[in-house]
């Protein structure tokens, strides 16, 4: 299972592409090539697609954390490169006869490896994660972590033990329940990036547009 980061607040390192407010993740994997979240711009995320090598009509499945702007916005002009793709997405807005959109509220398998946390209650909306299943355990992919990140590893411990979490963390400070992880990529709209980092220095890292993982 492969990562890449297509749209984030910030670069990776010398990669290619324009920073922008917003997220999006893109999951390759034996079964589908999974797009979570879509970031703001449309013309920013194929861009950075184009620059990346990847090509978005490889795409078949789209996952929205949340119906943000940040997140749902460049949705519309990556639908235009897809064929008959499936969405998921807490509010379903009729999208056309040739889009599948499955409506999200309890935890559902999106591919035999990733898994959808459901709709968790956040403040001021409600966001789904994603739970990557690896050898050596879970590795939570989150949008804006709405719900908290505390709830959102507690949904994530009922299915196996997390060993790593990538995405926007918002205001999160209890940095504490990060302290078991192996790997921790704060992304997008954490506030407290650079805390974190000096306090887990050994496990956090940097994340930006361009930053790739194999899982």
């Amino acid at each position: 299972m492969k990562l890449t980061i297509v749209y984030d607040n910030e670069i990776y390192k010398d990669n290619p592409g324009t920073s922008d407010h917003g997220f999006s993740c893109l999951i390759e994997t034996e079964e589908k090539n999974i797009l979570f979240d879509t970031g703001t711009d449309g013309n920013i995320l194929l861009e950075n697609m184009k620059l990346l090598n990847i090509n978005p009509s490889s795409i078949d499945t789209v996952v929205i954390s949340h119906e943000h702007y940040d997140h749902n916005g460049g949705l519309s002009q990556l639908l235009n490169h897809l064929t008959n793709p499936t969405i998921y997405r807490l509010e379903p807005v009729g999208l056309g006869s040739t889009i599948i959109e499955k409506k999200v509220s309890a935890p559902i398998q999106i591919t035999p490896h990733i898994i959808s946390t459901g709709r968790l209650s956040g403040s001021p909306v409600d966001e789904q994660s994603l739970l990557l299943e690896t050898k050596k355990g879970l590795v939570v992919l989150t949008g804006c972590s709405h719900p908290g990140v505390g709830n959102i590893l507690k949904a994530a411990k009922k299915q196996e033990e997390v060993i790593g979490i990538i995405g926007g963390f918002h205001g999160f400070a209890d940095f504490n329940l990060l302290k078991p992880l192996a790997f921790i990529y704060p992304c997008h709209c954490t506030a407290f990036k650079k805390e974190i980092k000096d306090m887990l220095s050994e496990s956090a890292f940097d994340c930006g547009v361009g930053l790739q993982l194999t899982l």
